[in-house]
């Protein structure tokens, strides 16, 4: 068999900084510098600049006039803006999966609501952020429909920092009750109660942090 392929440097950055912002392993406001990303990565600065580039077009970094690079602090006008963009897109794809979900399914989501259960019980925002996406991510997969979940992701990629601010603010028990309601309207194959509690899921968060 031959080798798989090597990853580019600037791949390889791109995608492992690209997590992290995602999964809220970053605050809001968190700089970076191409010399610190370049000594991490022990990659020169032609690979650090193409990944930030990358970022800062999908909305992941911003960089200010004097070049400075952070994650993003989300207005209010932008969380509701995102927040809005959630509530359109997910229950579309919550109803296109539904079709394509059987048993083996339902239970595999229920099992990444009980890790949910678990990180929050446990305190970790970085564990709660991941599998949180993770289980709709594993339902919106089963619509068949990858420019939808695409435009989706970037959308959850603008809003993991603010996602990981918002930890500290949500009741214990909030998404895991949420994604029982979900899972219900999964069992039931009811379309109409999915999209009414994956669009109270996903809008309910975010607009905690209105300020």
């Amino acid at each position: 068999m031959s080798p798989e392929p090597k990853i580019p440097a600037h791949e390889h950055v791109y995608r492992t900084l690209r997590a992290r912002i995602m999964y809220g392993e970053m605050t809001p406001a968190s700089p970076l510098t191409l010399r610190g990303i370049g000594a991490e990565f022990n990659v020169s600065m032609t690979p650090a600049r193409e990944a930030v580039r990358r970022l800062v077009a999908e909305g992941a970094l911003i960089m200010s006039a004097s070049g400075r690079v952070s994650t993003p602090e989300l207005s209010n006008d932008r969380i509701e803006e995102l927040a809005s963009l959630r509530a359109m897109l997910e229950p579309e794809l919550g109803a296109r999966a539904l079709p394509r979900v059987h048993p083996a399914l339902i239970e595999r989501l229920q099992n990444i609501n009980n890790v949910i259960a678990e990180k929050i019980v446990k305190a970790d925002a970085t564990g709660y952020v991941r599998a949180n996406l993770d289980f709709h991510r594993t339902l919106y997969l089963r619509a068949q429909s990858p420019a939808m979940l695409a435009l989706l992701e970037t959308v959850w990629l603008q809003a993991g920092p603010t996602m990981r601010a918002l930890y500290s603010r949500l009741p214990r028990t909030l998404a895991s009750e949420k994604h029982r309601t979900i899972l219900a309207a999964l069992r039931a194959n009811d379309e109409r109660a999915l999209r009414v509690a994956i669009q109270s899921d996903v809008i309910s968060g975010l607009r905690m942090l209105l300020t």
